[in-house]
């Protein structure tokens, strides 16, 4: 039986991360080098800017999302997200020390904070129960669209038009001014009510119930092991990958993720999603044992792909669980709350995972992680139930 079209603004979500991610991910491979050798940063340095940034965050992510179910309006939130994230890169592009570096992140994950929330939250209001896993599969899979083409953009610019780094972190500003523009000229607003109506604090702070917390739980948990992705750019780097080649690992990364995550998140619309996000942790965990034993191009560019299946198979089944599991009416809180316990989760996760990559051994660090996914995946499994 054939499936109901997405709705327009899923679809054009979907466009916008594609836009916005192909701007961050021209930036993104190249960051933790252009930290650690033109600005002189430690690996600690860089976990530290990583995570107060996703910290930062997920903090508005909360009040973004619980706001946006008071006012019952999501797009002012969502445009001046985007917008932000466009402004933080021209600033990365005059860094001359971390700290402005720092400023920048936390300027664009500001932008990320207070969009991110409602823009789920539309998305999980304009789509039937019974499809939303293929709903946000499909917009994950365009934001990895944009993480393969901004990748390639970097490749070519760096290795073949020979663009100094920081003038391609300039003209990543122009894919995210554009989609700025589409948000402004074509979002439409879906709500109960189309004007500024307050809804009633109580109703705003109803309690999300015992299902819901068990799987922030277990998705906290996890979020420990999910430390910065900077990490495996440095070990690929450390263990001789040249610099030009780290934008072709990352894209080769979100091929799969582009390929397969509107698919897996339908998948998790008739198989389950605790099944999903399960099979996926487990995966992660077994990519991370494996990364410090990578010593050639081929090896990384193996992993990177691989690295992308646990996503793939979570990223969709997430968000539309915690859909599943509260009232329409406090799924912009509810998706802060997965917001924040994620960031901070990552926040504390990319210290500990600094401090023993740069003081024990890379060894211990992705054996760490490793440790804390399969736990996550047992609680997941097993302490869930809608």
């Amino acid at each position: 039986m054939q499936r109901p079209k997405l709705k327009p603004q899923v679809v054009l979500l979907g466009i916008v991360s594609l836009l916005n991610d192909t701007a961050s991910e021209m930036i993104y491979p190249l960051l933790p080098i252009f930290l650690t050798v033109t600005l002189g940063a430690t690996p600690l340095v860089v976990g530290i800017i990583e995570g107060a940034a996703d910290g930062l965050a997920s903090i508005l992510k909360l009040w973004a999302g619980a706001f946006s179910d008071r006012v019952r309006r999501r797009k002012p939130l969502i445009v001046a997200g985007y917008a932000l994230a466009t402004a933080s890169r021209a600033l990365i592009s005059v860094a001359g020390v971390w700290s402005t570096v720092l400023s920048a992140r936390l300027i664009d994950r500001t932008g990320k904070g207070i969009r991110s929330a409602p823009r789920d939250a539309m998305i999980a209001e304009v789509t039937p129960p019974e499809d939303r896993g293929r709903a946000f599969g499909f917009h994950r899979a365009l934001d990895h669209t944009g993480a393969i083409v901004g990748p390639l953009i970097a490749l070519v610019l760096l290795q073949w038009l020979h663009v100094p780094t920081r003038q391609l972190f300039l003209i990543a500003v122009i894919p995210g001014a554009i989609a700025v523009v589409l948000l402004i000229v074509a979002l439409r607003e879906s709500t109960v009510s189309p004007n500024l109506t307050v809804v009633a604090p109580s109703s705003a702070r109803a309690p999300l119930g015992k299902p819901f917390r068990r799987a922030i739980f277990a998705i906290g948990l996890f979020s420990l092991a999910n430390s910065s992705d900077a990490f495996l750019i440095l070990q690929a780097h450390a263990a001789g990958v040249r610099t030009a080649m780290l934008p072709l690992l990352w894209a080769a990364h979100h091929v799969i993720k582009s390929l397969l995550s509107t698919y897996a998140g339908a998948l998790s619309d008739r198989i389950g999603r605790r099944a999903m996000i399960s099979t996926g942790w487990m995966l992660y965990a077994a990519t991370y044992l494996a990364f410090p034993f990578a010593n050639t191009l081929a090896l990384f560019f193996a992993l990177f792909v691989f690295y992308a299946l646990p996503f793939t198979l979570t990223e969709g089944a997430e968000r539309a669980l915690i859909a599943d599991l509260v009232p329409a009416d406090s799924r912009g809180r509810s998706f802060g709350i997965y917001y924040l316990t994620t960031g901070l989760g990552v926040l504390t996760g990319s210290a500990i995972f600094g401090l023993l990559f740069q003081y024990a051994s890379p060894l211990i660090a992705f054996a760490t992680g490793a440790a804390l996914a399969l736990s996550a995946a047992f609680a997941i499994r097993n302490g869930v139930r809608s």
